[in-house]
């Protein structure tokens, strides 16, 4: 957020999707962008590793390595064959 942006998301549970949307102040215009995402967990992203034949190698919390722990809002994650 700052003087000439907002941004917030839109969560939908139960169908793990989310929509980010954007708004911007341009020329003394607001201009509007939504994008739709749907979110995995990490053990739906490992269950599509394993059928295609790879197996969880590591998984940190952040990219200095950080443990990854039930309180951890994002994962880094390492699969290999």
């Amino acid at each position: 957020m700052s003087e000439t942006r907002w941004g917030f998301d839109e969560y939908e549970v139960a169908k793990q999707g989310l929509t980010s949307h954007h708004f911007e102040i341009v020329d003394g215009r607001v201009e509007r962008l939504s994008i739709p995402f749907r979110y995995a967990w990490p053990s739906e992203l490992d269950l599509m590793a394993e059928l295609a034949g790879m197996r969880l190698r590591d998984r940190w919390s952040g990219w200095k390595r950080e443990p990854f722990t039930s309180d951890s809002r994002k994962h880094v994650s390492v699969w290999e064959k």
